[in-house]
């Protein structure tokens, strides 16, 4: 059997670099950025308020109290966007509001609840330091300062930086398309009623939901049946659409494992068996004129998951131009003996707690009960996998193990 490293590697082998590609900014929102970006002005680009008051000269109001409020006339009004040079002398003061140009001759601005309010003379009752509530030119961003780093993914914040320095346009590695399918004459679709000997179908929605969380832009077809000519048929009609094409079950040793029996005969899909569990046939390659990679995965549900997170999931990174890598693990003692088979590295559905932040000691992970590969229930409530070594076969209560840490959603 192939180890899980060789067959991650297998996999990455088949999946190029993808192409940047310029894309309006509210279209580029959860791509991943091809390059720096440089602000070409400094942000803000002019003095201005940070909120609504008077714009004065600070010295003026040395002596204020609220005893003895300075009066000064009010000689400007100026709203934010106004584009008409002001100054004001000692002496004098401007209303302004947040977001406005701090006119000339202005060192500070005092909030108007320090003030009467007034409208053509105004009573301001405190000092105020040199420089309040004043926003400086270039306090947030230089001019020529890099503004966002190459393979960041670009979430509400970026797209704010990105709009901030006028930006319409990014060049980004433009969202993955993926298509999952699973086969099987016994599958249903949720909704429709059951006959016998038959199952709704649920890997398609469990892979179609991974894949959009690991940020692509995914297609479930659903389900075919074990008719090898419309599984061929399917699979050629739905290249068009995909970057990648995830599918589930067929891939096993049985008399009715179509997708094996349909992708064995182009010799561009190799099926093999890796030293896992769940999960040990897997099968990848790629099909159609464009060479598409494919990635075919277990139909047991446990497996088809645990197989989407060890090996489709860094094939995808790849395709959204981030590292390939594997999902963060830790450590943590297990709550309870745990057992493997010998020459397999298994993957064992567990809930991770984290009772002291960063102490070993306070990790603890309880691995589910019941470990079936068929066994989907205990899934919805795992946020980790303990791995447990091809050469171990038990490991005691209390035994540090890595844990792998599931996605989760923010």
């Amino acid at each position: 059997m192939k180890t899980v490293e060789q067959h991650i590697t297998d996999i990455l082998g088949l999946i190029a670099a993808p192409e940047p590609t310029e894309l309006d900014l509210l279209r580029a929102h959860g791509a991943v950025l091809a390059a720096d970006v440089v602000s070409p002005v400094d942000l803000p680009g002019f003095d201005n308020s940070s909120m609504d008051g008077y714009a004065v000269c600070a010295a003026d109001l040395d002596k204020a109290t609220p005893d003895t409020p300075v009066h000064l006339p009010v000689v400007a009004d100026i709203p934010a966007g106004d584009a008409t040079p002001t100054a004001v002398r000692p002496g004098m003061c401007a209303r302004i509001m947040t977001g406005a140009p701090l006119p000339e001759g202005a060192d500070a601005v005092v909030p108007v609840e320090w003030t009467d309010g007034g409208t053509a003379t105004v009573a301001l009752d405190r000092p105020v330091r040199v420089g309040n509530a004043i926003r400086r030119a270039g306090d947030d961003v230089r001019e020529g300062a890099t503004v966002l780093r190459s393979g960041v993914r670009l979430g509400p914040g970026e797209m704010g930086v990105l709009a901030a320095v006028g930006r319409r346009t990014v060049p980004v590695y433009p969202c993955p398309r993926v298509v999952v399918l699973s086969t099987g004459e016994e599958l249903v679709e949720p909704g429709h009623p059951l006959g016998y000997g038959q199952i709704w179908e649920s890997n398609s929605f469990m892979i179609a939901a991974a894949a959009r969380e690991a940020g692509c832009d995914v297609h479930r077809h659903g389900f075919v049946g074990d008719d090898p000519a419309t599984v061929m048929e399917t699979l050629e009609g739905l290249l068009g659409r995909a970057d990648v094409v995830v599918t589930t079950g067929g891939v096993s040793m049985g008399a009715y494992d179509v997708v094996k029996e349909v992708l064995s005969r182009l010799g561009t899909v190799e099926f093999t068996q890796v030293a896992v569990q769940p999960g040990k046939p897997q099968g990848f390659g790629t099909v159609g004129p464009e060479g598409t990679p494919i990635i075919t995965l277990p139909g047991n549900p446990v497996s088809a998951y645990v197989s989407f997170q060890v090996f489709v999931l860094p094939a995808l990174l790849r395709l959204r131009g981030l590292e390939p890598r594997s999902l963060p693990t830790t450590r943590a003692a297990l709550t309870v003996p745990v057992a493997s088979p010998p020459g397999r590295r298994s993957y064992l559905r567990a809930v991770l707690s984290e009772e002291s932040e960063g102490a070993t000691a306070g990790r603890t992970v309880a691995p589910a009960s019941r470990q079936g590969s068929h066994q989907l229930s205990a899934l919805a409530g795992a946020n980790a996998l303990v791995v447990v070594p091809e050469d171990t076969t038990e490991l005691p209560e209390g035994a540090v193990v890595e844990v792998v840490r599931l996605p989760e959603l923010p």
